[in-house]
């Protein structure tokens, strides 16, 4: 039971490793930012693949609606994910 609870636990997009899958859940950003990040794709309840990050995590590469977005670090940590 604790496994299950465990792979539902919703995370950032930040923490995601290369080759993880998840759906958005929610975002936490504001204004302009927010908007952006729609107009991107990151649309609850939409898809994404985590391709690959930066050696030093900054920034990161995902695959949203069939397309590859990169986004920055900071940006990632604010869209929220449940894990499939």
């Amino acid at each position: 039971m604790r496994k299950q609870q465990r792979r539902k636990q919703c995370r950032m997009l930040g923490d995601c490793k290369p080759g993880q899958r998840a759906k958005i859940r929610c975002h936490h950003a504001k204004g302009a930012i927010r908007q952006r990040l729609l107009d991107l794709g990151f649309v609850p309840g939409t898809e994404i693949d985590m391709v690959r990050s930066a050696p030093l995590g900054d920034p990161i590469q995902c695959k949203v609606s069939g397309y590859n977005v990169t986004l920055r670090k900071s940006e990632a940590e604010l869209i929220e994910l449940e894990s499939e």
